[in-house]
């Protein structure tokens, strides 16, 4: 059965099959090559690991370094990346084609409200019995939301109608 496979690079004894590794000491000074064992002994003798930094270079890259050290610094690289990133979420608003002009106006500083948080939003239209018959009426409505909004949105899905709804989708600028 084959040994499982570590995430991140090998050290120590990890390393196999190379017979000879480029060397940096714990100083970073360039050793030079170096035959893997006296590399290893080199290791062990000052006290710290010898942790394979670029394998697929000819010869191996390794260096002279806390390997416990080295691992806890990439955690706390990988979360300070995580808690930087923002995640874009599409936020939703519905419609009706027979709007009145204060839940119209409502809706609207809904929406500016999630452009500022630097959400997408979904701005879908539904249509109810009689109303399918008068689909001009909610892609007039669409094209009102599309102009008042042009300045901070842009569009990046244009009205299309899936089945009894008609659908837009506006990015933030």
């Amino acid at each position: 059965m084959p040994a499982p496979q570590k995430d991140g690079p090998r050290a120590n004894r990890d390393i196999r099959g190379v017979r000879d590794v480029q060397l940096i000491d714990d100083t970073g000074l360039n050793r030079g090559v170096v035959p893997f064992f006296d590399a290893l002994a080199l290791a062990e003798e000052v006290g710290l690991d010898l942790v394979e930094i670029a394998p697929n270079s000819v010869p191996p890259v390794c260096k002279l370094l806390d390997y416990g050290r080295f691992r806890f610094n990439e955690q706390k690289k990988q979360n300070e990346a995580r808690k930087k990133q923002k995640t874009v979420e599409v936020k939703e608003i519905k419609l009706r084609p027979g709007i009145d002009k204060h839940d119209y106006d409502t809706k609207m500083k809904a929406v500016h409200r999630f452009f500022e948080e630097g959400d997408k939003v979904k701005v879908t239209l539904r249509f109810r019995g009689r109303e399918m018959a008068h689909q001009d009426i909610g892609l007039r409505l669409l094209e009102r939301v599309k102009n008042e909004t042009q300045e901070i949105a842009k569009v990046e899905s244009e009205p299309m109608l899936e089945g009894r709804q008609m659908i837009m989708i506006l990015a933030p600028r």
